[in-house]
């Protein structure tokens, strides 16, 4: 046993999961019973076939697999279907492969419309032939694969391969059978990033959804070898994404994965729960129904760890049955729906409430009603994957006794601080926050997707109403209308940024012969191109029961911080600067920002929010000036409060204007290809209105400071009348405000050495949430190091001596003269809140 191994026995020892794998051998039937399961998740089983919710799924797999019967029979003399060219483009490969499995999964799908694709051995052997031909003359010759992206040949065409020869293993056998083990023998070796054949836990590639996918494909390989040992190996491998990431210990150096606070990694430092997140959501519970029955793995121990990433990392950034932006990488560009996503989501958990037990199973059961009755588009059963899932999901749907929960609080301050990300939740509204930091990217772009990207995590928020069709106001046409530099909450300097295609005339940066070697999927590229950093540590906050804060300190990425040792044709940015909090309680979120300039002289805009409608909604802008006289409409004004609604959708967004300069009031008509975002999406026009309201700095200006509350759904009458928070501090090394009715206060600290506001004193960077009771002496105290980085931070809390009711392990509390010292321990607590109740 070599290094590696011992290392991963002894992590998953540590979390408890090893013995969900069994050292026993398995027998030909538990091997009989995997492939049964396999075809059952892919074909469907005839009783969950003969059911009258699946006639739409049968029809389209019938549909699918006689079109691309058609391609293969109109095919020229040196293609295997009609009009795909193969030989250079690995993505056309992969599709020929998807062919050949589709047409395979209609001939092992029971039910279908017409009989005679149904165990037709004739068919079956075309699609075997069609792997033959493929193997002798683009896949087999090691020397002539591997070309383009990596991800085709070690996932992608393994993926398709494998899954055919499960779903045709009799028909493989009686007919080609060294095809099985030849096949494993290629796929084997493309597997380039790995060790010997197999999964290299070491490597960036074989991490999260990546190393799922690679392993699944390896469990199918070796229950068709009988190789149970290489099963055995393989769902090992595939235990390590179950295990919570210790960023203090972290295993062979891998930051992907689920965290404690529910955030979810992939590319070492994406945000990534709506698109890799859910990749990995649906394979894990895949293999655990692959599992089902079988002695190769007790699958049952590991459905409380999933439930745990549906509670704590799906469940809060879906809303209304939409997935939220902050999570989506470079997905926000594809034409896809947010609604689209979450179907996705709400498959695996009929699946794994299948699985589930009691409480568990009822938990998942009631949420999947909850994302159905709230969602303005409902999941669309028709693409799930399995017509048995379609069957499941009826019958939870129909079920009386199940009532529709969410797995949250309507109410509840969500901070995803390993992954910079923030969500706020109330009955009405939700509010996500993008943060970035030299932990985290400030985005992501790769292959053509999300070509304009620079400010997604520069603080860029979305406001979700209550009720509204969020395809209306977000998803790709947001994206598409509204500019990368007017994203709503971001800071941007006033110039012009190019793509990278733009810059470069490819979808990457290529410069191999540098020190850094830049290829298309080279540390070096993911680390300046695709998914840059910020450099700066402060990006955190703090929650105390549903209330939050939140702060940041915008930077440049490291690509400008390292200018000096990148090629001279390599483009860089500089950012403009911002200090920046948010403030997030009921009602209202208030926003702090300051030090907001440009230390290069440029000209910066601050866009407070950006909204989207579609034409023909009734959209009006009122408001007041600070000397009382009333607003209509768009221009620059200095402002008191402004209102936006859209009558025609029932939607209003108020905002105060607490301390601010004049403000810019926009509306208007923008017509944008989807292409401008997505070098794949089609040419197709968009046209949305586009409301904006932002702070203008001439070039040269010296340093603003901003503070204003949005305000969901707010009638005029309270937009007139605001009172409820008051600026206590607002500078590049404290802000603060203070909200009166929910005697609430809350700071982020951003520069070391003693910070004092009013009643509370804070020792060097942190965020701090202070609650005073209404009509009661009890007080409760939360904490949060934004830095990640400090042993302890130490609070004060001037007037009469306070006495512990209830502390978090961590939290110390002791009288000192004229206050209350509380010290907290935030050593390795990785941005985590810690709490105190205390009273006199």
């Amino acid at each position: 046993m070599d290094l590696t191994r011992r290392r991963l026995l002894s992590a998953l020892a540590a979390a408890g999961l090893l013995s969900v794998v069994p050292r026993r051998q398995a027998s030909a039937a538990d091997r009989d019973r995997l492939v049964a399961n396999v075809v059952a998740v892919f074909a469907g089983t005839p009783d969950s076939n003969a059911r009258p919710e699946t006639r739409a799924k049968l029809a389209a797999v019938e549909r699918t697999a006689r079109a691309n019967l058609r391609a293969l029979d109109d095919a020229g003399p040196d293609e295997l279907f009609d009009g795909l060219v193969l030989g250079t483009d690995e993505a056309d490969l992969n599709t020929a492969f998807r062919k050949l499995s589709e047409i395979a999964l209609a001939t092992r799908t029971p039910g279908l419309p017409a009989p005679d694709l149904y165990g037709n051995t004739s068919v079956q052997r075309r699609v075997v032939d069609g792997l033959t031909w493929l193997h002798e003359r683009y896949y087999g010759d090691q020397a002539k694969g591997y070309y383009g992206n990596w991800f085709h040949w070690e996932i992608g065409i393994s993926q398709h391969v494998s899954r055919t020869l499960v779903l045709l293993a009799d028909a493989v056998r009686a007919y080609r059978p060294e095809l099985i083990r030849t096949y494993v023998a290629s796929m084997d070796a493309y597997l380039r990033n790995g060790v010997g054949g197999d999964v290299n836990l070491d490597s960036r590639f074989h991490t999260g959804a990546n190393l799922a996918d690679i392993t699944t494909n390896r469990v199918l390989q070796g229950v068709l070898l009988a190789d149970d040992a290489r099963v055995r190996k393989a769902l090992t491998d595939q235990l390590t994404v179950f295990a919570t990431v210790d960023p203090y210990d972290l295993k062979h150096g891998v930051t992907d994965g689920y965290y404690a606070d529910g955030s979810f990694l992939q590319h070492s430092s994406v945000a990534y729960t709506g698109s890799y997140g859910k990749g990995l959501l649906t394979r894990v519970v895949q293999t655990l129904k692959f599992l089902d029955g079988t002695g190769f793995a007790h699958g049952e121990e590991l459905v409380p760890v999933v439930l745990r990433w549906v509670r704590d990392g799906f469940a809060p950034v879906i809303f209304e049955g939409w997935m939220m932006e902050i999570v989506k990488g470079r997905a926000v560009s594809r034409t896809d729906t947010g609604y689209a996503d979450v179907g996705v989501v709400v498959e695996a958990v009929v699946d794994l409430a299948s699985l589930a037990r009691g409480d568990d199973a009822r938990a998942l059961r009631s949420y999947v009603k909850h994302v159905r009755q709230t969602s303005r588009v409902a999941p669309d059963p028709n693409r799930f994957v399995s017509p048995v899932s379609i069957v499941r999901y009826a019958y939870v749907l129909g079920d009386a006794s199940v009532p529709a929960a969410d797995l949250n609080p309507a109410a509840r301050c969500v901070a995803f601080n390993a992954m910079d990300r923030t969500v706020h939740r109330r009955p009405g509204y939700a509010f996500a926050l993008a943060r970035s930091s030299d932990r985290i990217s400030k985005y992501e772009y790769m292959n053509g997707e999300n070509l304009l990207p620079w400010f997604q995590g520069d603080g860029a928020h979305y406001l979700y109403l209550s009720g509204q069709d969020q395809t209306d106001a977000f998803g790709v046409d947001y994206f598409t209308a509204v500019s990368p530099y007017g994203l709503a909450g971001v800071t941007a300097p006033v110039e012009t940024r190019r793509s990278v295609p733009e810059l470069y005339g490819k979808p990457y940066y290529d410069n191999p012969s540098h020190p850094l070697h830049f290829t298309s999927s080279s540390a070096s590229q993911n680390a300046y191109v695709y998914f840059p950093r910020g450099t700066n540590r402060f990006s955190g906050g703090a929650v105390l029961g549903a209330y939050g804060a939140a702060g940041m300190v915008q930077s440049s990425d490291v690509a400008d911080r390292d200018r000096a040792l990148l090629p001279d044709d390599f483009v860089t940015y500089r950012n403009a600067s911002a200090t920046k909090s948010w403030f997030l309680f009921d009602e209202e979120v208030v926003v702090l920002a300051a030090g907001v300039g440009d230390a290069a002289g440029r000209a910066v805009t601050t866009t407070l929010d950006t909204r989207i409608c579609v034409p023909g909604d009734r959209v009006t802008l009122t408001g007041a000036l600070r000397d009382g006289r009333p607003w209509n409409g768009t221009g620059v004004g200095r402002l008191a409060w402004l209102r936006w609604a859209d009558a025609s959708r029932g939607d209003a967004v108020g905002y105060a204007f607490l301390d601010t300069p004049p403000v810019r009031v926009a509306l208007d008509d923008v017509t944008r290809s989807r292409r401008v975002v997505r070098t794949a999406n089609p040419d197709t026009p968009v046209t949305r209105g586009v409301f904006a309201v932002r702070v203008e700095q001439e070039a040269g200006a010296a340093p603003a400071r901003l503070a204003y509350a949005l305000l969901p759904h707010a009638d005029e009458a309270r937009l007139r009348s605001y009172a409820a928070v008051e600026v206590l501090a607002n500078s590049p090394r404290l802000q603060a405000v203070a909200h009166t009715r929910l005697g609430l206060t809350a700071l982020n600290s951003f520069a070391d050495g003693r910070q004092e506001v009013g009643r509370l004193c804070v020792d060097g960077p942190a965020s701090v949430l202070v609650r005073r009771g209404p009509g009661s002496p009890s007080v409760e105290v939360a904490v949060s190091d934004p830095t990640m980085g400090r042993g302890a931070v130490g609070v004060l809390l001037r007037g009469r001596p306070l006495r512990v009711v209830d502390a978090d392990d961590g939290v110390r509390v002791r009288a000192v003269p004229g206050g209350t010292r509380i010290d907290v321990t935030t050593r390795h607590a990785y941005g985590r809140s810690l709490t105190v109740a205390l009273r006199p």
